[in-house]
């Protein structure tokens, strides 16, 4: 890796070392790292002429596009801020994270008009409406950025200072933005071992608002690696990618793991792959040895979230041995990466617990964000003191590696039991009529909450809940099995491809005082 000290340097080294080189492919274009950093540069010139201030925001609302690297480089050159907001969310929620970060400049898509015209008129901060594509009020990306020069005056950048504000997924509540800093992302670059150089060919199709598309993608650029990005993710198509360009590395979230599992895929090349991480929700064995026998490649497995610049912890490819002594090892996310510290604490008294208890992930090391936007007290509950953050996943630690059990949010207390959905549905997911499962506590007026489970039953199969129940009972301890079994078409998931528990849960809540 090169000595990359800010989100800046990655550009600069790139066009210095490089300079006619292919940065990023994407639907057809080939860019190069001189175009990229001309374009960043006029970006730049264009934000400062709209009043975007040194750490002030701007916000991008798109799905993946060249427009977001233009941006995030031009803003470190001006050492402003990129806020890339989820384009999932409806036209409310939006304007919230747009609001809160009170960003000057919004840069959005013309596919998005519709939203923005639901929303245009709550914008509190934004000076400038910039459009990608056409608008009849506002102002083309294109015009905008091409009427400036290519050469900035750059604004240097300490380590401390903010370079990308990421909103939490919101599955708890209003979104929080997580501040990264230069040294956060330096933190990163200097000791994950991703086995990337500056021959790679590296996916980029996690969404740019989610660490895992943003963090992994500016993790290749400072490699040197090519980066082939998808606007956005379809299975075939990706596949396809793969083969065409020859991609070397990509990260992948379980959900993508499964639906590359259900396309045919026969006849599609993919030697090419060398290493393919994945991680941001739970994973069941069966997906992730059938995924590992599609592509014969390495595997790795990667833990983290957006308030620790992503990973935290890695499996190595050696840990995955399906079928071999170290075969328990796939449920483990690995251990953690040098410079960081993990320890399991008592949510209750705060202690540290010994190995083998369940309690919840505290993590320290300098990749650790320096807090919620304009939230202190929600700051100081993350952030207890000493270096370390509170993760709100339960886990326990055996022999140094880290088994995610399932958010401390969503255990299941069912007659005094603690009871984590993630053992069940990777249980459940071993029958081969089941092509996905949520497992969610709902009342019961004798257990308090006892678990149902959300089944998508397999194209072309049939089960029943008797024989799901059943089929549990055979692989989990009683008072783990689920109750009953609801069948629904597809599960509500998060961009980064988490169950939506909260939406299963609500409608077998409502009404009551107490949600657990």
């Amino acid at each position: 890796m090169r000595k990359i000290t800010s989100v800046a340097d990655i550009i600069l080294t790139g066009a210095a070392e490089k300079p006619e080189a292919e940065m990023i492919v994407f639907e057809g274009q080939r860019v190069t790292w001189q175009e990229m950093k001309d374009r960043a540069g006029q970006a730049a010139n264009a934000m400062a002429a709209d009043g975007v201030g040194n750490q002030e925001r701007i916000a991008y609302l798109d799905k993946n596009g060249l427009e977001y690297f233009e941006l995030a480089f031009g803003c470190g050159f001006i050492n402003a801020v990129t806020v890339a907001v989820n384009w999932r969310l409806a036209p409310p929620e939006m304007a919230y994270i747009i609001n809160d970060s009170e960003a000057k400049v919004l840069v959005i898509h013309e596919d998005f008009s519709e939203q923005l015209a639901a929303f245009e008129s709550d914008l509190e901060h934004v000076q400038r409406i910039v459009v990608i594509g056409n608008h009849d009020t506002h102002i083309s990306y294109a015009d905008w950025r091409s009427s400036q020069p290519t050469e900035c005056e750059m604004t240097p950048a300490g380590g401390g200072d903010v370079s990308m504000q990421l909103y939490t997924s919101g599955t708890t509540g209003l979104p929080k933005g997580a501040q990264l800093t230069n040294d956060n992302f330096q933190a990163l670059f200097k000791v994950v071992k991703w086995q990337m150089t500056d021959d790679s060919r590296n996916m980029v199709v996690m969404p740019l608002f989610h660490i895992a598309g943003s963090g992994w993608a500016l993790f290749g650029m400072g490699c040197g690696a090519t980066s082939i990005m998808m606007r956005d993710f379809d299975p075939v198509p990706a596949l396809q990618l793969i083969e065409s360009e020859k991609a070397t590395h990509a990260i992948f979230v379980p959900a993508i793991l499964g639906f590359f599992l259900l396309v045919p895929s026969e006849g599609i090349d993919l030697s090419s792959m060398e290493l393919i991480a994945y991680g941001a929700s739970p994973i069941t064995q069966d997906v992730l040895v059938k995924s590992m026998e599609q592509f014969g490649c390495q595997y790795m497995q990667v833990y983290g979230l957006s308030e620790t610049t992503g990973a935290v912890t890695q499996l190595d490819p050696e840990d995955h041995d399906p079928g071999g002594p170290r075969e328990h090892l796939l449920r483990s996310a690995g251990k953690a990466i040098e410079g960081v510290e993990l320890k399991i604490v008592d949510e209750e008294t705060g202690e540290s617990l010994p190995d083998g208890e369940v309690g919840e992930v505290w993590i320290k090391g300098n990749q650790n964000m320096v807090g919620y936007w304009k939230l202190p007290e929600a700051t100081a509950e993350a952030l207890p003191g000493g270096g370390w953050f509170r993760s709100g996943d339960a886990a326990y630690i055996e022999d140094g590696y880290l088994f995610i059990h399932d958010r401390v949010k969503d255990m299941i207390i069912s007659g005094g039991e603690n009871v984590y959905p993630a053992e069940i549905e990777n249980a459940l997911m071993g029958h081969e009529a089941i092509a996905d499962v949520g497992v969610i506590g709902v009342p019961d007026d004798k257990w308090g909450e006892v678990g149902k489970a959300m089944v998508v039953v397999a194209p072309g199969s049939e089960v029943t809940e008797e024989e799901i129940i059943a089929f549990a009972r055979e692989r989990l301890a009683g008072f783990k099995c689920p109750q009953t079994v609801d069948f629904v078409e597809a599960l509500p998931r998060n961009p980064s491809g988490k169950i939506l528990k909260r939406e299963l849960r609500d409608p077998f809540w409502e009404g009551r005082e107490r949600q657990v």
